[in-house]
């Protein structure tokens, strides 16, 4: 754009600089309908997965530099819209605006916090016993000391945290679970985070719902007691890794209940190697080199 642009429109009359506004607004609109009808494609694929993020509207803030305010609104605006596809054409038309589409969807809730009077009687309790210590008034340090032992708490639970370690008992290397150990070096190495990383240098930055991810499928020899065996992994990327793997998979009949495998859409087996980590790409290579055993079709 040039950087005299005002300067370069100074000459127009009043008439001719209205007609030009009603023809960018009128190429504004359907440029915003052919964005919207994109956004509302892309969040039937798995492009965000392939590119390092958990979500389309994180994809939207990182890669296409969208505000947030811009990123949800049209993200919501393409689901309401791909329901009722006579919307793009309003859209285009001017006839309606991305906020009035979003006000049309029934997942617009309002969310309000109301605490029970149970919690209050066990906040003013808290206030109480750290009188000495807490300033009268003070409930964020109360909820701190309280979210900080609940984190705690969990982090012993889910990563196996503990400040006196002691020996494992032997157990089977075939465990679908990793170890306490193992579980400690996994969740430090990876720092609680999806390790997961794109094809272009990317790594996932979702910490929530986080899980033990095998590199090599469980189901095809896996050792339980092997940390470089196991990555952390967001739901979403361990979804989408082991349907590199195996594709979706699908039920066959309806009284024997067997569960078979069914290549994954849009050639995943043979593009895999090329779309995922470095890591996944070995993986995938010793995968392919080792010789299934005759049931394997039959796990689920």
């Amino acid at each position: 754009m040039q950087k005299d642009i005002l300067a370069s429109l100074a000459h127009l009359t009043d008439d001719q600089l209205a007609t030009r506004v009603k023809s960018l607004t009128t190429r504004e609109h359907s440029t915003a309908a052919c964005m919207i009808a994109h956004l509302a494609e892309m969040d039937t694929r798995d492009i965000h997965l392939r590119a390092g993020y958990p979500r389309l509207y994180d994809y939207c803030l990182k890669v296409l530099h969208l505000s947030e305010w811009e990123a949800w609104n049209r993200i919501e605006a393409g689901r309401v819209a791909r329901r009722f596809p006579i919307l793009f054409d309003m859209l285009e038309e001017g006839s309606i605006h991305l906020t009035g589409i979003k006000l049309l969807s029934p997942r617009r809730y309002k969310l309000q916090l109301t605490i029970s009077g149970e919690t209050l009687q066990k906040l003013r309790r808290a206030k109480d016993l750290l009188g000495h210590s807490v300033a009268a008034g003070d409930d964020d340090a109360v909820l701190n000391r309280a979210l900080t032992v609940l984190l705690d708490k969990l982090a012993r639970r889910k990563c196996a945290r503990t400040d006196k370690p002691r020996p494992g008992r032997p157990r089977n290397r075939r465990a679908r679970r990793p170890s306490a150990a193992v579980q400690r070096v996994i969740w430090e190495r990876d720092e609680g985070r999806c390790r997961y990383t794109s094809p272009y240098g990317h790594r996932c930055e979702e910490t929530r719902r986080i899980e033990e991810h095998h590199l090599d499928p469980w189901a095809l020899g896996n050792d339980a007691d092997d940390p470089d065996a196991f990555e952390l992994r967001c739901q979403r990327h361990n979804d989408y890794e082991g349907r590199l793997y195996f594709g979706r998979r699908r039920r066959k009949g309806k009284d024997d209940g067997e569960v078979r495998e069914r290549p994954a859409p849009h050639g995943a087996r043979s593009f895999s190697a090329a779309l995922v980590p470095e890591q996944m790409a070995t993986s995938v290579g010793v995968v392919r080199r080792r010789q299934r055993r005759p049931d394997l079709r039959s796990v689920g």
